[in-house]
């Protein structure tokens, strides 16, 4: 999956942007984070909103292999950078809407989830060897990483452009040459600015100054910070982001390029992946996913009603 004085900036932001500096400088490995920053009230509302225990799926839970289920855990890769998706909380508990569906499919396989904080742009890598036994942290499902990891969608989301409250510049995407653009490492964003930044100067116009971060809080709080022009990101990300500053980041235009999410696992496992979609599946029909849903804002238009193994980007 990413901030006038610096001093005076930095007092004027929202709790969102400064929880996002803190966890900028990285979590601990078993991703418990820490902040002390209060939570904004959204987020706190979120919170306060529980979500039903799922029944444990016998069948399901024989699918998944006794070197993952025997300790009674599944180790999960995830970048806790990016709310409303995955992050820490203000009491240093990971939290989202990838954590409240992973427990939900960790509960439907009679296990639980232990969340370990990594960059995004090495999860994938550290599933491919063994460091984790699945990744959730908004995976957008493409052949590219279909070719190397099993994939199990969840959601649907596309890129949305986010810039300061009333658009100064007057920005598009198509629009961005010569700007200096945020986002985050390892992304489908990154390639999208790479291939706009090509057409800009395939036009005889300035490249998009495209900037690079490890952390997606980073990213926007470049934004509200005037550092950057403007940042791609997943738009439920970018929605989220528009709520926790009270506006002050608006969205331009519709979300594009949208594409499945997918719960990521190493292939070869057997029937495990299988067990997985089909506890997706199962909490989409009992009615916990929508729940889910809307305990963190999330559009109802990117919902699905089936999960996929290995959709078609």
């Amino acid at each position: 999956m990413a901030r006038a004085t610096h001093l005076k900036a930095l007092a004027l932001l929202p709790a969102f942007a400064l929880a996002g500096a803190t966890m900028a400088c990285g979590a601990g490995g078993n991703g418990s984070g820490g902040t002390t920053t209060q939570p904004s009230s959204s987020s706190t509302a979120a919170a306060a909103q529980q979500i039903p225990t799922e029944t444990k799926d016998e069948k399901l839970a024989a699918m998944v292999p006794t070197t993952i289920s025997a300790d009674g855990k599944i180790v999960v890769g995830q970048d806790q950078t990016y709310p409303p998706n995955e992050f820490v909380d203000a009491n240093g508990k990971v939290t989202g809407f990838d954590v409240d569906l992973g427990n939900a499919v960790a509960q439907k396989l009679g296990l639980t989830m232990e969340y370990q904080n990594a960059d995004f742009s090495g999860i994938l890598a550290g599933l491919a060897a063994g460091k984790y036994e699945l990744a959730i942290s908004s995976f957008t499902v493409n052949a590219e990483r279909t070719a190397t990891v099993d994939m199990v969608s969840y959601y649907k989301a596309g890129t949305s452009l986010g810039v300061l409250k009333g658009n100064p510049d007057h920005l598009t995407p198509d629009t961005l040459c010569g700007k200096n653009l945020a986002v985050q490492k390892g992304t489908v964003q990154v390639d999208d600015a790479t291939k706009r930044s090509q057409d800009c100067t395939a036009a005889g116009k300035p490249a998009i100054n495209i900037q690079q971060f490890q952390a997606q809080t980073d990213v926007n709080l470049q934004v509200q910070t005037k550092r950057s022009d403007a940042m791609l990101a997943d738009s439920p990300v970018v929605d989220y982001a528009v709520k926790q500053t009270d506006g002050a980041v608006e969205v331009v235009g519709q979300p594009y390029d949208t594409a499945p999410y997918g719960i990521a696992l190493k292939k070869g496992q057997g029937s495990y992946a299988q067990a997985v979609q089909g506890a997706v599946q199962a909490i989409i029909e009992d009615g916990t996913y929508a729940k889910i849903l809307a305990k963190w804002g999330l559009n109802t238009a990117g919902a699905i009603t089936k999960a996929e193994l290995n959709p078609a980007g």
